[in-house]
């Protein structure tokens, strides 16, 4: 039997409650398929932790996390913690120290599912966003703080090596697509010496994928073709900053941020990948028990592919998609289900899957 140890670290506002959905249907698909199992450990690291300890991680945590085969991450972030002092703090330097440069973030309408577009269906897209460096490099600093000549800066740094890599990556995903189709994002024409880097490498890079069909487009026109010309996307690489806020508005696109998934991936492997869902930690709806688990399950399933389980990772998407097809939904997608309602529905698809021996059946009429 195949056994993949796994680090759940649940984090902050509904992060707890979802990782919780996540891991009862991770155990109700190794239980469904005797093949492979789990051994999960889970960390308490949250802003909480951080209130009481001082720390978010302690000393030798990313230690202890490197003998973990992945990361399943909940979300951080505290109303009583200043936002860069808790990401900085907890996902940064998991994603920094595991060199977790590709950010890889699928979006399309799931069936059921409602798009803000009309054309909305035509989504199907994959943003690819460098996850090391860039805006998010954490280079600055201010100066003469609380006078009139106080300074910030935020410098924004660009490496060969991390552009050439990341981009590598991208075209190596776009070669696996029906469309075989990337897209350039940057905004080279205002900033003229990392962005134009960015252009220049890719350019370079290309040459080496002549398979791929590419194009470039400014991250400003990237968002209206988003919204008015959905069909001519499919990959999309961007850098750090300008791929989060581009992620985001193609998850409020596809429906909502809580369908979202997240892989932050070592593509060599030298250290472990963590997956989470990308809505972050939601306080207005923590502990409420309305939280969207779907966003961890479809990352559940990207974690499941990156692991050698294909067959398994399919049969999540399976289930997944025969719940919201037959209007399971939480109040983000316009629904009444609860978390657990989701949960139990997504599990009991899986089930049923299993008994009949067929990925192909009926919408499941309730959850139980």
């Amino acid at each position: 039997m195949r056994i993949h140890k796994l680090a759940a670290i649940g984090g902050d506002g509904i992060g707890p409650e979802v990782i919780a959905a996540g891991l009862d249907v991770l155990e109700t698909l190794a239980t469904s398929d005797g093949g492979f199992r789990f051994e999960v450990e889970s960390f308490a690291w949250s802003s909480d932790f951080y209130t009481k300890h001082g720390h978010y991680i302690p000393p030798g945590g990313l230690e202890r996390l490197k003998e973990f085969d992945a990361i399943l991450f909940g979300a951080v972030g505290s109303r009583e913690v200043p936002d860069h002092v808790s990401l900085w703090g907890l996902r940064l330097p998991i994603c920094q120290g595991f060199d977790q440069y590709a950010n890889v973030r699928p979006t399309r309408v799931l069936p059921g599912v409602k798009s803000p577009l009309a054309n909305g269906h035509e989504i199907d897209w994959v943003v690819v966003r460098e996850n090391s460096e860039g805006e998010y490099a954490g280079m600055g600093g201010r100066s003469h703080r609380g006078l009139p000549i106080e300074v910030g800066t935020e410098v924004a740094v660009f490496t060969r090596a991390g552009v050439e890599r990341i981009h590598r990556f991208a075209f190596g995903l776009a070669r696996t697509r029906p469309r075989k189709h990337l897209t350039l994002v940057t905004k080279s024409n205002a900033q003229r010496f990392g962005m134009v880097m960015w252009d220049e490498i890719f350019f370079e890079v290309a040459k080496d994928y002549p398979d791929v069909n590419v194009d470039r487009e400014l991250v400003d026109a990237m968002t209206t073709r988003m919204v008015l010309k959905p069909a001519t996307l499919d990959v999309m690489v961007a850098t750090n900053l300008h791929a989060d806020i581009l992620s985001d508005l193609a998850a409020a696109l596809a429906g909502s941020l809580g369908i979202a998934p997240t892989a932050n991936l070592n593509p060599e492997r030298k250290f472990p990948s963590m997956f989470e869902p990308i809505h972050g930690s939601a306080f207005d709806i923590t502990g409420k028990g309305v939280a969207n688990p779907i966003a961890t399950f479809w990352t559940a399933s990207m974690m499941l592919d990156h692991l050698g389980e294909h067959d398994a990772s399919r049969r999540l998407m399976n289930a997944i998609e025969r719940v919201t097809a037959n209007g399971v939904h939480t109040p983000d997608l316009g629904g009444t289900a609860k978390t657990i309602d989701v949960t139990k529905a997504v599990r009991k698809a899986i089930l049923d899957a299993a008994k009949s021996g067929t990925q192909q059946l009926e919408p499941l009429k309730q959850a139980t």
